[in-house]
């Protein structure tokens, strides 16, 4: 078997060959039909779709129920067996469109490959579209359209929590029981370095377990054990068991891949591509027409036009409605903040915001009246990376501020931030200027938009994440924006907060 010459990678020179492959597809299934069903991993298939169907199931049927016995209730003509009789006659046809909506989604798909809330609302919002127009279509008559948008409601929070407790089950039981999908590294030294810290980064919770790495150029040292040449790779992931093969290099030869893909398919083992920058742009590229060279044109990841009605409507619905419910709370805050430390109730924080132009970010004052005058001599102290400042026992913190602080409240008075245009409800968290002048210019793409209360950040990690990491979740939410990814992390926001994870 011919040596891969490095330097001859990538060129017009003829490859070395790949193994031979074997005589018959591994995938085949002998014999043809009891094989196939006593196959563990078709059990657990058929195990995964049958449950997950009977938790959506279950779902939307407590959906329905709840949304007729709230409309009966209201009537003051509660009768549950008469609200489940309703029910049972909704049931059949939501379910069905639901969970062929769901299936279209990638719902029902593996566990590495199942899409989170913003799918589920994506697909829930469809089912009610579809069942509205079918009855319309059909001549029905309703007195009001609650039952569709209050079924929306409860699906969503049904569904989701039932979801979510599935995943966290279903992933202890695969934790302890040492599952972890076997995977190869292949590409060059540096990209299988950036790979593999980005896969092992969770650490014990990581769902894929790096058993080695297969180099294009002289073998790196990256603390990874080297598997061979990728002429081996047929030997490869044989030998060691492995279930999925990551192409780590954006710049991976073409037929070489062409050849990888065809030997890993004959051996059942999956290939995937971790994606290049070019690669996320792609997905806003515009093209170009009238050019003699097909152009695409990577447009900046601004809010214009409809999208930013649709964002700035939504913000200023649900900012209203939050104010409204929360008044009590941000009153008792307040008159905590007033009596118990001197100063004003609201600490304005001029903070740049879009454009890098400054603003008054409001906050509930959670340091004594000193704060600012006292930073320079803390900065020595500081306990972030890049240009965050943070310290878990800062001193100047009151201890009514630390509480506010802990559950994120003190950020609460910044929904009058979002009806003066000021912010946005989810977006990047706009920076003091301290942290702003240390910024470096890839960095500042994130003022691109209206800054958020709450974002990415606050979901995936907060203040534990390296600050490159952050910056890199804002340009990802700034690539795939839309009104169910606003929702879904707001959804979130809530349980990140009370479990307070990297909080300080």
């Amino acid at each position: 078997m011919p040596d891969v010459n490095p330097a001859k990678l990538g060129g017009g020179l003829e490859l070395p060959a790949f193994d031979v492959l074997p005589d018959r597809d591994m995938r085949a299934k002998r014999p043809p039909l009891l094989s196939f069903l006593l196959r563990w991993s078709t059990l657990r298939r058929g195990a995964r779709v049958v449950s997950l169907l009977a938790l959506d199931l279950g779902a939307i049927v407590l959906a329905i129920f709840t949304a007729l016995c709230l409309k009966a209730v209201a009537r003051d003509a509660w009768e549950p067996h008469v609200s489940w009789e309703q029910a049972k006659d909704y049931v059949p046809f939501a379910f069905l469109v639901a969970s062929l909506l769901f299936a279209r989604s990638g719902l029902y798909a593996e566990r590495a490959q199942r899409p989170g809330l913003t799918r589920i609302v994506a697909s829930l919002f469809q089912t009610t579209l579809v069942a509205l127009i079918f009855a319309v279509v059909n001549g029905e008559e309703f007195s009001s359209y609650y039952i569709f948008y209050g079924t929306l409601f409860f699906a969503v929070a049904y569904v989701s929590t039932a979801r979510y407790a599935y995943e966290q089950a279903t992933g202890w039981m695969l934790r302890s029981a040492g599952y972890k999908r076997r995977a190869v590294l292949v590409g060059t030294g540096e990209q299988i370095e950036d790979v593999a810290h980005a896969l092992l980064a969770a650490g014990g919770n990581a769902p894929v377990n790096v058993v080695g790495f297969v180099s294009l150029t002289p073998r790196p040292d990256n603390g990874l054990r080297s598997l061979g040449g990728l002429e081996d790779i047929g030997d490869i992931v044989e030998g060691h068991k492995v279930d999925e093969v990551i192409i780590a290099d954006p710049a991976f030869p073409q037929q070489r891949a062409l050849e990888l893909v065809d030997t890993c398919h004959q051996r059942g083992v999956v290939v995937r591509i971790a994606p290049s920058t070019m690669e996320i742009l792609i997905h806003r590229a515009e093209f170009v027409p009238g050019q003699s060279v097909p152009l695409f044109e990577l447009k900046p990841p601004v809010f214009d036009g409809i999208d930013f009605a649709v964002k700035r409507s939504f913000d200023l619905a649900v900012a209203s409605l939050l104010l409204a419910l929360l008044s009590p709370l941000l009153a008792l805050c307040a008159a905590l903040v007033k009596f118990t430390s001197r100063g004003p109730v609201f600490y304005q924080s001029w903070r740049p915001g879009i454009g890098g132009a400054p603003f008054p970010c409001l906050k509930f004052r959670t340091m004594y009246a000193d704060a600012d005058r006292r930073q320079a001599e803390l900065e020595e102290h500081n306990e972030a990376s890049g240009a965050l400042f943070k310290m878990r026992h800062d001193p100047r913190v009151t201890k009514v501020g630390r509480v506010l602080r802990r559950f994120s409240i003190d950020e609460l008075p910044q929904l009058i931030n979002v009806l003066r245009g000021d912010m946005s409800l989810v977006g990047p968290r706009p920076l003091p200027q301290r942290d702003f002048d240390r910024l470096e210019e890839w960095h500042k793409k994130r003022y691109l938009v209206l800054p958020g209360i709450t974002g990415l950040w606050q979901v995936s990690g907060r203040s534990d994440l390296d600050f490159d990491d952050l910056v890199r979740l804002d340009f990802l939410y700034l690539e795939r924006w839309s009104v169910f990814l606003d929702l879904s992390i707001l959804m979130k926001t809530v349980p990140a907060v009370f479990t307070r994870r990297g909080a300080f």
